[in-house]
């Protein structure tokens, strides 16, 4: 069988401040395959876009990668040089941040940044580099964009902005995308456009993707698997109808509770109680304990990941059937 295009093994990304030790992500297990979508949810400070920065080696001091593997179609990443993580950002793995800005240029327009990042990995006529510019523009629903293309990010609002950060993100074809939370700032038609050629893409060209967001009701209707993180651990993972409609971690459980349906219209809603805790001072044992509401002694005892038909992996000491 052909490697995974992505598959992290035990990652470990600590932050070592003056606090302590901030644990973001410590011991996740990913898996993606060609053309296949994975979609990372929980809530904020989960340490979803941690899992996804440190992927593509984007983690500054203070933090650092201290365990684990990231290998990308079989080549391992973590310890590789900047150099090689340089070749592979933007060609062959590519991201798309939460905020615009972090991806485009203020004082460059979008026609120069756009035939810049194909430039940066391809030799085509600058020509040839503009149309595939243009089209990315379209395929992600921007209107006239050969105008779009000499507008400055400041001409544009938020959500064209995102839009065409999606685009620059799909420009070079790459075979892993990473997205952080890419649709949030944009309205759901246009949201719904961009979910829809993101399926296409994936099927057709056989890109994988790690679709980050705290939308649970978004990635239902778009992912192939789904793995859902708390306090920097993957405690529930599997395929995307069983993960919702059978949650066995009752912190799955919880979110899905949470998510306004037309059977409670006009009712409150279930929701978690108690706050995420802080990465700095964990509660001892099964970090979700302090809001579970089948929290026993035994899970003063970290759980491990347990297989659970089917093709399913749960961390809990009390998996809901």
């Amino acid at each position: 069988m052909s490697a995974p295009v992505l598959e992290v093994q035990g990652l470990q990304t600590h932050f070592f401040t003056h606090g302590g030790v901030v644990k973001a992500v410590d011991g996740v297990d990913l898996r993606v395959e060609a053309g296949q979508i994975l979609g990372l949810v929980g809530e904020s400070g989960s340490g979803k876009s941690i899992t996804g920065f440190s992927v593509i080696g984007l983690i500054d001091a203070p933090g650092r990668v201290v365990g684990g593997s990231i290998r990308y179609l079989g080549e391992e990443l973590v310890g590789a040089g900047e150099q090689r993580l340089r070749q592979l950002r933007g060609k062959e793995i590519a991201m798309v941040f939460q905020d615009p800005m972090m991806t485009l240029n203020p004082v460059l327009r979008v026609d120069t940044q756009m035939v810049e990042a194909i430039h940066a990995h391809e030799k085509v006529s600058a020509a040839a580099a503009r149309a595939r510019a243009r089209d990315a523009l379209a395929m992600v629903g921007i209107p006239s964009p050969e105008e779009r293309l000499l507008a400055y990010p400041h001409q544009l609002s938020g959500g064209m902005r995102q839009r065409v950060a999606i685009a620059i993100a799909l420009l070079n074809k790459p075979k892993l995308i990473i997205a952080d939370e890419p649709t949030t700032a944009l309205d759901v038609t246009i949201q719904a456009q961009i979910l829809y050629e993101v399926q296409k893409l994936c099927r057709e060209t056989g890109t994988a993707m790690v679709w980050i967001t705290h939308d649970l009701a978004v990635v239902s209707g778009l992912a192939d698997r789904i793995a859902v993180m708390y306090a920097g651990r993957i405690v529930e993972s599997g395929a995307a109808a069983d993960v919702v409609h059978r949650p066995s971690h009752p912190y799955t459980q919880g979110l899905i509770n949470s998510i306004p349906t037309r059977s409670t219209h006009g009712s409150l809603l279930r929701q978690i109680p108690g706050m995420t805790p802080s990465l700095l001072q964990l509660p001892q044992g099964c970090a979700f304990r302090p809001r579970c509401g089948y929290a026993t002694p035994t899970c003063l005892t970290v759980p491990q990941a347990v297989e659970m038909p089917p093709q399913k992996s749960v961390r809990c000491w009390h998996a809901l059937a």
